[in-house]
């Protein structure tokens, strides 16, 4: 019970790829993309959770590190792992999704 409750803690903490990807509105990953100046233009949706954490790391350099909305490497890459996961268990759906409505645009801030 105790590595359960310590896994859903790190996945809440991390603000987990694959749950901001796959359950949550588009406009949340569009605009994740766009506030950390990724320099993806847009992510597919299968394994979406393990790219928009590959996009975070290749995006312009953190001003600080922590829980602020703007994290840190490691816990970038903790998340990695944790969706790539998730995106496995997701696979089906997420296939579902990329047919019908495509890739995760990156939000166009002017």
């Amino acid at each position: 019970m105790k590595f359960f409750s310590t896994l859903l803690i790190s996945i809440s903490l991390t603000g987990c790829g694959t749950i901001n990807t796959v359950f949550r509105d588009d406009m949340i990953s569009s605009n994740k993309l766009a506030r950390w100046h990724s320099n993806c233009d847009s992510i597919p949706r299968i394994y979406s959770g393990a790219a928009l954490n590959y996009c975070t790391l290749d995006a312009a350099p953190r001003r600080s590190v922590g829980f602020d909305g703007y994290p840190a490497a490691p816990l970038i890459l903790f998340d990695l792992a944790l969706s790539g996961v998730a995106d496995t268990v997701v696979l089906p759906y997420s296939i579902y999704l990329q047919n019908e409505h495509g890739d995760i645009q990156k939000a166009r801030f002017e």
